[in-house]
């Protein structure tokens, strides 16, 4: 643990308990918060206290905990009905994480930190999920999950914000989904990621994650054509350059991603 300027724990059992002091941190799996120092962090709070059921089922879609751990979405998704629940197993292995982190990390905490690589925000996006975040006054307000990162590792969420769930709609659980991602290393982080869905009444929705800062949502009538498809990927910005990958890369890559998606859903 290199979290060394902690000086205090405690476990929330009550919303009210949810109220952060200066220099304290929500804490669900932890398994960013430890893996480096953090020196204004000075007192964490658990959130696995709040005891808030994984996983709700009801006709409206399904709600997963922010506390949820991938390992039980990914069995969730291996037993789940719903023609789109296989995309929860392959964001999860699109992760730069090993089945053991899977016990821990949570899929709020993966979403939270808002880096640009993060599978279960691909996963959210291309389902259209929509977080529920609980504000500090008591209140509660709704967000797209595609607009909680504001940049790589930079989030939305105000101070003492917590997440609380996200919410999948019924009609992307009953779609048809598929999801490619490239890296530059075989098991190495993902340089790019692009999902596609086509929903019961024909539309599509594509989306673009991991080669751009922030999600990129392309939505279609249809299922476009290749050419369409290409331009209107190629066409986004927000591509950035790091050591795992160049900008031009990352555009060019999620071009052929989308087509290979594309036919996929054909």
């Amino acid at each position: 643990m290199d979290l060394d300027a902690v000086t205090s724990y405690r476990r929330a059992t009550t919303r009210e308990d949810l109220l952060l002091a200066p220099g304290e941190v929500p804490l669900a799996g932890g398994t960013w918060l430890f893996s480096e120092q953090v020196p204004e962090i000075t007192g964490l709070v658990d959130l696995q206290g709040m005891g808030w059921p994984d996983l709700v089922e009801g006709d409206g879609g399904l709600e997963i905990a922010a506390t949820c751990t991938i390992a039980r979405l990914v069995a969730y998704s291996r037993t789940s009905m719903h023609s789109a629940a296989h995309l929860f197993d392959d964001a999860a292995n699109a992760l730069l994480a090993s089945f053991k982190i899977w016990n821990t990390a949570t899929v709020g905490g993966n979403i939270a930190k808002s880096y640009a690589a993060a599978a279960m925000t691909s996963m959210a996006v291309a389902l259209d999920a929509e977080a529920v975040i609980w504000t500090p006054d008591g209140g509660e307000r709704l967000c797209p999950v595609a607009k909680i990162p504001a940049g790589n590792g930079a989030s939305t969420l105000a101070p003492g914000e917590i997440l609380r769930a996200i919410r999948i709609p019924a009609h992307a659980l009953a779609s048809r989904v598929a999801l490619r991602k490239e890296a530059l290393a075989e098991n190495g982080r993902s340089g790019a990621v692009v999902t596609g869905r086509v929903d019961p009444d024909g539309s599509a929705v594509f989306a673009v994650t991991a080669s751009v800062l922030t999600p990129r949502v392309l939505r279609f009538a249809g299922l476009p054509d290749a050419a369409e498809l290409a331009a209107s990927v190629d066409a986004q910005d927000g591509w950035y350059t790091d050591p795992l990958g160049s900008a031009d890369w990352r555009r060019g890559v999620s071009v052929v991603l989308a087509e290979r998606v594309r036919r996929e859903l054909l």
